[in-house]
């Protein structure tokens, strides 16, 4: 069973408290998905490590039960 937006958002701002996530539906099936997420935790970071520590916060979802997720990250401004 697909994972849904909301489960996403709450995964990732259980992992990074202070981000602000945004989530897009790319495909309307539930299965692909783009993310924003843009945290002050990121800040001196490679976008490689911003990538890793979200990727940490879904608990090993990615590439199971979340097939696809086009992933922004960055600082606020």
């Amino acid at each position: 069973m697909p994972m849904d937006a909301r489960e996403i958002e709450t995964l990732i701002r259980e992992g990074i408290p202070d981000a602000t996530v945004e989530i897009r539906d790319l495909a309307g099936d539930g299965n692909h998905y783009a993310a924003t997420v843009i945290s002050e935790s990121f800040r001196g970071k490679s976008r490689v490590q911003q990538h890793q520590i979200v990727y940490q916060s879904l608990k090993g979802q990615m590439g199971g039960v979340l097939h696809a997720l086009a992933l922004q990250t960055g600082v606020p401004e």
